[in-house]
């Protein structure tokens, strides 16, 4: 059986780029997840950047039931809102505008909750549940990382 190519294995346009931002910024690892493929480009002390292309993992499902004497785990809160991409998080749309939410805010699903700049790209965060945020876990300017819990909305 002769398979027809979807696409190229190894997008080396976007490997090229993503090794640049790591000069960039001095990061040592770098990883984005678009159209269904998540691509990883990590530099070792000796080693040249490397890349590695993964199918999406699904994320387990978030316990519903907790404790309130126990102190919030963002990783494990059930409204935990986690990056989905390496780059640099921001409160609002630009400096000095008002921030998107703040604790006690509101928000309705699709909501904008933050952005995330990511290869010279702004990407609106959306609130993926309504409710009302009760910790913001990043500051403005923050490089942030893949999986990073940033917010949790109760």
């Amino acid at each position: 059986m002769a398979k027809t190519p979807k696409s190229p294995l190894v997008n080396h346009e976007l490997i090229h780029e993503l090794t640049k931002l790591l000069d960039e910024t001095g990061l040592t690892e770098i990883e984005i997840e678009q159209d269904g493929q998540r691509v990883r480009v990590a530099r070792g002390t000796t080693a040249a950047p490397a890349a590695v292309y993964a199918a999406p993992r699904e994320l387990p499902p978030q316990p519903v039931a907790e404790s309130a004497a126990a102190p919030i785990d963002a990783a494990k809160h059930p409204g935990v809102v986690i990056s989905p991409m390496v780059g640099t998080a921001y409160v609002a749309a630009e400096p000095g505008a008002k921030p998107f939410i703040e604790v006690g805010s509101k928000v309705k699903v699709g909501d904008t909750l933050l952005i995330v700049e990511a290869m010279k790209t702004m990407n609106q965060i959306p609130a993926p549940r309504a409710g009302t945020v009760i910790q913001i876990l990043f500051e403005d300017g923050q490089p942030v990382e893949f999986g990073e819990p940033l917010v949790i909305i109760e």
